[in-house]
């Protein structure tokens, strides 16, 4: 199964390509951010920012306490580890 899982946004690493590097749990992987900011809004402004992230694409901002409550609910069911793990494998820092 997919989730999207939560992490915050810790730096901007293109923004022409809109890309983000998200830390989740302390492994931190690359998505990209389009789906999350306006047309006319700057990339850099989402620094710090909650998101959900779903197969490399951050898909919707929560807020912090959101954030808090899904990873314990996905640490509580075991997909936290799964989900990480995957993020690991997939090459990313």
């Amino acid at each position: 199964m997919c989730l999207g899982i939560p992490g915050r946004i810790v730096k901007i690493t293109d923004s022409d390509r809109k890309l983000a590097m998200v830390d989740v749990s302390g492994v931190q992987r690359e998505v990209n951010v389009a789906c999350v900011i306006e047309d006319d809004e700057d990339v850099q402004s989402c620094i710090g920012d909650w998101v959900l992230v779903h197969v490399g694409f951050a898909m919707s901002r929560i807020d912090e306490a959101e954030a808090a409550a899904t990873l314990q609910v996905l640490n509580d069911l075991g997909e936290v580890q799964e989900e990480l793990a995957a993020m690991q494998a997939s090459g990313s820092a």
